[in-house]
């Protein structure tokens, strides 16, 4: 069967690695402009457009799905299916109707929970147990389309949404992959999403994920590690931000006595902060202006005193 992919970030290497090793033809590859990131602002090719590239793959880079150039340049590829991992824009109709078997969706949620742009993130958050993948046929409202296959995968309590992210793309790149066999042989039709148990997960944003330690621990923990590793859960300390990368929640007992909201305690290899209810241990820190970096080195070198706490 012809396709063309279209993907844009790590996410979606799986999936596009494991169709250029499958019985597939991929003809095309669809991805976001370059575009400029890090202190230099430099122009970056997105993951995908880099692994077709060395593929030897053509890669579609339009500003808008609706640009006429690239409309007719997708016509004329003559694609079966369109498989999309995390693309990033918005599919017009007239886009959607060019290949004859339809845009083939893999979303990381069991949908109709977490439709949206962060499904990952707000189901770590949430405190879901298990979370997992789906195909679906797309159309122009928001992952609301007939479900061709489900993979399931248990969150685990360490879990950050880069962790699980990442088991779910080696996983959805396999169930994408028997999506579009079967669609082929024929041997597969979707079926209508439930209207019960509908969620959403919209981006999150930089202040969406300000830590208030004057929450339950087991909250703020779950909104660490789903904000990890971006945009970040952050905190203050000495007026400057702090991310939390990691954290775990904490045993307390005499040794290690229950601490108030935001109040912070040092050993010389765990930190520790409270919250309601419980203590957190901070695992991986990223102050201002610096890279993530171990939290004990950090509180070594910035040398914490009997009192200070985070978060003002």
């Amino acid at each position: 069967m012809r396709v063309v992919f279209a993907g844009t970030p790590e996410a979606a290497v799986p999936s596009l690695s494991a169709l250029l090793d499958s019985a597939h033809d991929v003809v095309g590859v669809i991805t976001r402009p370059d575009a400029r990131s890090g202190r230099g602002r430099k122009t970056f090719a997105s993951p995908v457009r880099r692994v077709a590239e060395d593929a030897g793959v053509e890669v579609l880079t339009p500003t808008k799905p609706s640009d006429p150039e690239f409309v007719a340049r997708l016509r004329e590829l003559a694609p079966d299916a369109c498989p999309v991992v995390a693309y990033g824009a918005l599919i017009p109709r007239d886009v959607l109707d060019v290949p004859r078997l339809g845009w083939i969706n893999l979303h990381f949620s069991l949908l109709p929970a977490w439709r949206g742009a962060a499904p990952v993130q707000h189901a770590l958050m949430a405190g879901d147990d298990v979370t997992g993948a789906s195909t679906f046929l797309l159309e122009e409202g928001l992952d609301t389309g007939p479900v061709f296959g489900t993979m399931t995968e248990a969150v685990r309590a360490t879990d950050t949404a880069g962790d699980l992210l990442e088991r779910l793309a080696e996983g959805g790149a396999s169930l994408l992959v028997k999506t579009l066999d079967a669609l082929e042989a024929g041997e597969i039709t979707p079926v209508a999403q439930s209207a019960d148990g509908v969620s959403l997960a919209p981006k999150i944003l930089v202040e969406d994920v300000q830590i208030d330690w004057k929450s339950p621990a087991f909250a703020v923990d779950r909104r660490i590690r789903g904000a990890s590793p971006a945009p970040g859960a952050w905190t203050t300390f000495r007026g400057e931000r702090l991310k939390v990368l990691r954290s775990t929640l904490a045993v307390t007992d005499e040794a290690n006595p229950p601490l108030a909201a935001g109040a912070l305690r040092a050993t010389k290899k765990q930190v520790f902060v409270g919250a309601v209810g419980g203590t957190l241990e901070l695992l991986e820190v990223q102050p201002q202006g610096k890279k993530g970096m171990v939290a004990a080195d950090w509180a070594r070198g910035v040398r914490i005193e009997e009192g200070e706490r985070l978060g003002g």
